[in-house]
This record gives C-alpha cells, structure tokens and sequence, in this order.
C-alpha cells in the first residue's frame, strides 16, 4: 500500500521548509509528539521521497550572480534522443538553474544565472547557442523580484513564511 502523508507529516515538511535546521526535539516540541516519533516520522518521508533533500538557501546578489535570465528554447527536431541530449546537456552547464519541458509554443523553458549580461552573453554565444538541434531561443531578463517563495503551501497552522 502507497504511503499518503497524514497531517501530522504535513505539518513536519512545513517546519522542515521554514527552516531545514529545526531538530526533531524541537519539532516535537511544537506538535507535542515525542522526539523518538518525530524522527521516526522524518525517517519515512525522506525514505518515502517526500524530503528530497536539506538546502540553505544563499543570497545570489551577495555571491555575484545578479543577472536571471528566463529563456525559451525551440528545438528543430523532437526525437527522443534529440530531446535526451539537450536535457544532458542543460545539466551540464552551471548557468542553468532550472529547465523545463514545455508544451505551448516553445519546447524548453530555462531560468539562467550570471553574474551580468556580459556573464549571459558569453553563456549563450559560446554554450547554448553552439547546442546542436536549435531553431529558436528567447531570453526575458528579470528587473526585480517581487515575490519568490522556495516552499509549498501545504495549507497546515505552521504556515509562516518570511521569504
């Protein structure tokens, strides 16, 4: 039988999300549950893959990577090994932060970090751009953010995000 998250577990991922370095005494003291339950609980959601992993979260302007880049990707062809070595190739570059495969009008959308658009342009002239099955790419450069929030919203009482 699959195992479903109940909402005791909810409430664990949502403290994890806030903050990854809460201990399970600390989140048992939260919830009232024992820490031996807790730890229990933590145990089988990263088993269950439900925790894929333990982040800090940087801040990209202080580290120098203040350009993001959203850029679309059109691929002449679309066969599986067509697609297969554009993925691999979108894990390979350090740049690319995120890659998705779209339906719609493009075939691939990718948030891309630099330092600037001097950064970006050589990524794309010397990396992207040279990716053999191209037809079309389009970038969209952010000015601002105004929102980015890295946790799901899994509607529990400890919903308190500051990000």
């Amino acid at each position: 039988m699959a195992f479903i998250p109940d909402m005791l577990d909810m409430c664990i991922l949502d403290i994890l999300q806030q903050d990854a370095r809460t201990t399970n005494k600390e989140i048992a003291a939260k919830l009232g549950k024992s820490v031996t339950a807790i730890f229990e609980r933590v145990k089988r959601l990263e088993a269950e893959g439900y925790i894929l992993g333990y982040i800090a979260v940087l801040n990209r302007h202080k580290l120098g990577n203040a350009l993001v880049a959203y850029t679309s990707v059109t691929l002449e062809m679309h066969g599986h090994d067509r697609l297969s070595a554009f993925e691999e190739s979108m894990r390979s570059f350090a740049e690319v932060q995120e890659c998705y495969k779209m339906s719609g009008q493009f075939d691939y959308l990718l948030k891309i970090v630099t330092a600037d658009m001097e950064a970006y342009d050589s990524f794309y002239s010397n990396k992207l751009s040279k990716l053999n099955n191209i037809r079309k790419i389009r970038s969209l450069f952010v000015l601002s953010e105004t929102k980015q929030e890295l946790g799901l919203h899994l509607k529990t009482e400890f919903i308190h995000r500051t990000k």
